[in-house]
């Protein structure tokens, strides 16, 4: 169970050159995003849909994207236009048609919202905050931890970064097995059964207000990883079930093996570029981060989801 593959079992000493994480829209492409985006100025964003002809001018190069993504180290990073020479509404429209070369955009809470607005909105997590509202640390996670879909790909656009911190981190999920396998075997077996997960204010009408599910699991597509201990600790004083001691410790030494820096690598954002993760076994995690106090100059991101098309 849980065999790596040697692209996606990387560490921060076999990745390779950071330059090759980035990739470049070509001028036909980005022209023909353009076009699409001017023609549906005014109308909201989330109506554009990438066409036929659209999606075969952009296919060489968010063809590559999706490689690397499923293939090759799970994550990319697009660059996309530079601030001086598209809108913010623009870059919006450019990364919302981008991603629907890549797959399937869905909804990422009740209210059904596809474009997510990630910045500090001042809310607390004890009040039943998402960390993508806040300016603290995430922790290494999967989005949508909780949710009965998993969400294949993530995507982030940095619009304007943070003043200090706010960078991002990634783990390949197959090196962290491999770690616990040389390491903690038993530890492999205590994440593979269910754990309580909050589901943080995402409760549907006849759900519970938590969902049952283990940190590790395989599907057909390979390893599945759904982690954020936070949402776990929650979850459990929820469900009234405390965490069993072995529970405890398998979480604790994932967590000591997630905060390796040998095996994570690490990047800030630019404004423009659209960062894009496998959900299913990439592990991510946003530093703490200070905003600028003026409104206009603070860090926000804008989140997608993505189902992949089979």
């Amino acid at each position: 169970m849980m065999n790596s593959n040697n692209a996606r079992a990387w560490r921060a000493d076999s990745i390779g050159d950071s330059q090759g994480w980035y990739y470049a829209l070509p001028g036909t492409c980005l022209a023909a995003l353009r076009e699409v985006a001017r023609a549906g100025h005014g109308r909201p964003i989330t109506e554009l849909r990438l066409g036929a002809d659209l999606r075969s001018a952009c296919a060489a190069e968010l063809g590559r994207v999706l490689d690397a993504l499923e293939q090759g180290p799970g994550f990319a990073i697009v660059r996309g236009p530079a601030p001086d020479r598209s809108s913010p509404e623009e870059a919006q429209a450019l990364y919302w048609l981008a991603g629907q070369a890549l797959g399937e955009p869905v909804s990422q809470n009740v209210e059904g919202v596809l474009l997510y607005d990630v910045r500090d909105t001042g809310q607390q997590l004890s009040q039943g905050a998402r960390f993508s509202v806040t300016s603290y640390e995430s922790s290494f996670h999967t989005d949508n931890s909780f949710g009965d879909a998993v969400v294949d790909y993530v995507g982030l656009l940095c619009l304007c970064p943070a003043r200090a911190g706010g960078l991002s981190q990634v783990v390949s999920g197959y090196a962290v097995c491999d770690c616990l396998r040389r390491e903690a075997p038993d530890v492999l077996a205590a994440l593979s059964a269910p754990y309580h997960f909050d589901r943080r204010g995402g409760v549907r009408a006849g759900e519970t207000p938590t969902a049952l599910f283990p940190v590790l699991g395989q599907t057909e597509r390979g390893l599945l990883f759904r982690y954020l201990r936070y949402w776990i600790e929650v979850g459990h004083e929820k469900g009234g079930v405390p965490l069993a001691p072995e529970q405890v410790r398998a979480l604790d030494v994932l967590d000591g093996v997630l905060a390796r820096p040998g095996l994570r690598a690490e990047f800030a954002l630019r404004p423009g570029d659209m960062f894009f993760v496998n959900n299913r076994w990439i592990l991510h995690n946003r530093t703490a981060f200070e905003d600028d106090p003026e409104p206009g100059r603070r860090r926000h991101l804008v989140r997608l989801w993505l189902r992949a098309r089979r």
